[in-house]
């Protein structure tokens, strides 16, 4: 089966998802690390700055995963294990809006709940920049090109 090349807008919105990623991850480690510790919900079971630093580098190998030049195949891998990355951090993302926790500028109830709706743009920039939602309807999943 042909594997169609992504378009220009699809490899510039992979490239600028990897540079966000990686910005985020290193402001995990850095600049922005107290407000996202005081993201982590309290009912997860581990130190809320030891959640901050393995997101952040996560987020780091997330970011250059999707800017590294590599098989369309791999690509798609990148796009399943970025969307899984947004799925997994939404409990934290609705416990914000839950618990009413202040954090980058997220003061107001309506802020934290109208963030939600982004999760699942976030999702979908992910497998569509990386072409894994189409390969995934084509039937061709993350395998050969």
């Amino acid at each position: 089966m042909s594997v169609s090349r992504p378009s220009r807008t699809a490899v510039a919105a992979r490239r600028l998802l990897g540079l966000v990623l990686a910005a985020a991850g290193t402001a995990h480690l850095t600049v922005a690390r107290d407000e996202f510790q005081a993201q982590v919900p309290a009912w997860i079971p581990v130190d809320a700055d030891l959640v901050v630093l393995g997101s952040g580098v996560l987020e780091i190998a997330l970011g250059v995963g999707l800017l590294a030049p590599v098989s369309a195949r791999r690509q798609r891998l990148h796009g399943w294990l970025t969307a899984a990355f947004f799925v997994a951090v939404l409990p934290g993302n609705v416990a914000q809006y839950v618990e009413g926790t202040d954090a980058f500028g997220l003061d107001t109830d309506r802020a934290r709940l109208v963030r939600l709706f982004f999760q699942p743009g976030l999702v979908a920039w992910a497998l569509w920049s990386t072409g894994a939602w189409r390969a995934w309807r084509e039937g061709r999943g993350s395998g050969s090109d």
